[in-house]
């Protein structure tokens, strides 16, 4: 038997390892509410999160525990999705209606996400409806943990900045436009953090460096950034650090998220911050302020010009985005240890965008099935063994036919690694997006995608991010891990797309792992459609 004083001693040792072990947990309650807001000088009807517009920022450190409780006071269902964060085994906190029951009016629900082994800029946003296009959205940043090197030293300050094209009409007149089977017009304008031209500040002190986190979360158009005078140095994309190349003006896809530095070294007075559309045919530009403290000096004059239709420009732009193989990612061991391009796939996918017409309707596709949501969620009715929907109802390769409308469920093994090519016969960019994973966009080009493309292929530095943009009349090949056991979306980012039918999910699994390998759902889950009132938990 142990003596008093060394059992007490080991019981101790035993509790402060239990508790320096758990990771940090972060509280957040927000409630959602409507309110009136005026970005481009008429009220109209938007998303608030404790009131804010945007909503407010989530600051965090790899591994955290994230605790949202997200109380829905609007008059319709509501969901917030997590755009980068990979919910490891966890697909039911991702937050789009193929994996999550929707947050009834005057209800509640409690996000329980963990950012494990992730740094980076991302961002939320509403889901559901077309919410998208009325706010909800704010920014998500995970710092890398104090042990862990970051390849720049800290800046003076850090700025989240939200970019995205605007429609004066209310969501609900939007979302009436695309049930009827019409295309949306085009944008009104740009904001920047909710605001239209000249609308917002942000303020530097002479000779000091800051970050800017920059995330496209509008609706449909490419924004390109730019910061009159100043050189911005690239150093992340989506939770990966990147060769620390300088550019004088960044394109940001939709869904895209970049970290830059800018040195404030210039005539110390105000500066614009510029941001405006790629490839459209009415070029849309709005201003933000840089402003050097002290300075009584305005900005003036027109801002500073940047690309317009180039797309060689883009592309060459995007191929020059590489990772940091010497920087340490969320572990402290270099980014450049994993091999990507050394690993042989075991399965090729190919994934072809379509638009057109069914029953006199406008629509959207991908390898012609046109995404046609259920009454539940498809991860619920997996979890529970329900059925509902077919695994393997999209193929593999671009079928050539017309398009039809279906419930789109591509099945792939659980811890197989994989090529996606995105086929693009459009005349505009396409931004893919895939929710639970990062991947390695190893090449992009004009044409058609053959075997002999892969000849050109990036193996050794391709930037690893979770939104890739596909040009017009070309392709996009990614590699993926399939590391992440769930049922998981993957979308157009361009939203009235979206909405119309141009997404699937993607089941991981296999029979030898089988679900018992994800989290279980929380016994006080919202539960929805077959599955409402359920008390029993599958096998």
């Amino acid at each position: 038997m142990l003596p008093l004083k060394l059992a007490v001693a080991v019981f101790l040792a035993l509790v402060v390892h239990n508790v320096v072990a758990e990771d940090p947990y972060r509280f957040f309650t927000w409630n959602v509410t409507y309110g009136t807001i005026w970005p481009l000088g008429v009220p109209q009807q938007g998303i608030l999160i404790n009131g804010q517009f945007p909503g407010p920022d989530i600051y965090s450190v790899t591994n955290d525990n994230l605790i949202v409780n997200v109380f829905n006071s609007l008059d319709e269902p509501f969901l917030l999705s997590w755009n980068g964060i990979q919910n490891r085994r966890n697909s039911f906190e991702d937050g789009v209606y193929g994996t999550t029951c929707p947050i009834p009016p005057g209800k509640n629900m409690t996000y329980n996400l963990q950012v494990k082994d992730q740094i980076g800029s991302f961002y939320y946003f509403p889901s559901l409806a077309f919410h998208k296009a009325a706010g909800g959205f704010g920014g998500i940043r995970i710092l890398s943990r104090p042990r862990i090197p970051v390849p720049f030293p800290n800046p003076a300050d850090d700025y989240t900045i939200l970019i995205g094209d605007w429609y004066k009409k209310n969501h609900t007149a939007l979302k009436a436009i695309l049930d009827g089977g019409r295309k949306l017009p085009l944008p009104d304008g740009i904001l920047i953090n909710g605001r239209g031209p000249n609308g917002v500040t942000f303020t530097v002190e002479q000779g000091k460096t800051y970050r800017l986190r920059v995330s496209n979360v509008g609706l449909q158009n490419t924004l390109n950034f730019r910061v009159e005078g100043h050189k911005m140095t690239l150093v992340e994309v989506e939770g990966t650090h990147t060769l620390q190349t300088t550019y004088s003006s960044l394109d940001v896809h939709v869904g895209q998220s970049y970290s830059v530095l800018i040195t404030a070294n210039q005539e110390a007075k105000d500066h614009y911050i510029v941001v405006s559309s790629r490839f459209t045919s009415l070029v849309l530009t709005t201003t933000g302020v840089l402003h050097y403290s002290g300075s009584n000096t305005p900005v003036s004059g027109p801002p500073p010009g940047g690309p317009t239709i180039q797309i060689d420009w883009s592309l060459n732009q995007a191929r020059s985005i590489r990772t940091n193989l010497s920087a340490s990612g969320p572990r402290p061991n270099p980014q450049g240890s994993y091999h990507y391009g050394m690993i042989n796939t075991t399965r090729t996918i190919r994934l072809a965008s379509s638009a057109g017409q069914v029953n006199g309707k406008q629509r959207y596709a991908v390898n012609s099935v046109s995404f046609v949501p259920l009454d539940t969620p498809l991860k619920l009715l997996d979890y529970f063994k329900v059925g509902g929907f077919k695994v393997g109802s999209i193929s593999d390769a671009p079928s050539g036919g017309g398009i039809y409308q279906d419930t789109s469920v591509l099945g792939a093994d659980y811890r197989k690694y994989i090529e996606i090519i995105f086929e693009n016969n459009e005349d505009i960019v396409q931004s893919w997006h895939l929710d639970g994973y990062s991947f390695w966009v190893v090449g992009m080009d004009g044409g058609q995608w053959t075997q002999a493309s892969r000849n050109v292929y990036n193996l050794r530095d391709a930037v690893s991010r979770c939104t890739t943009q596909v040009y017009p009349k070309s392709w996009t090949a990614i590699y993926i891990a399939l590391d992440n056991v769930g049922m998981w979306n993957l979308r157009t980012e361009f939203w009235a797309r979206q909405y119309l039918g141009q997404q699937l999910y993607v089941r991981v699994y296999t029979d030898s792992t089988s679900l018992r390998d994800e989290y279980p759902i929380p016994k006080n889950a919202l539960l929805c459609g077959k599955v409402a009132g359920r008390n029993t938990r599958p096998l």
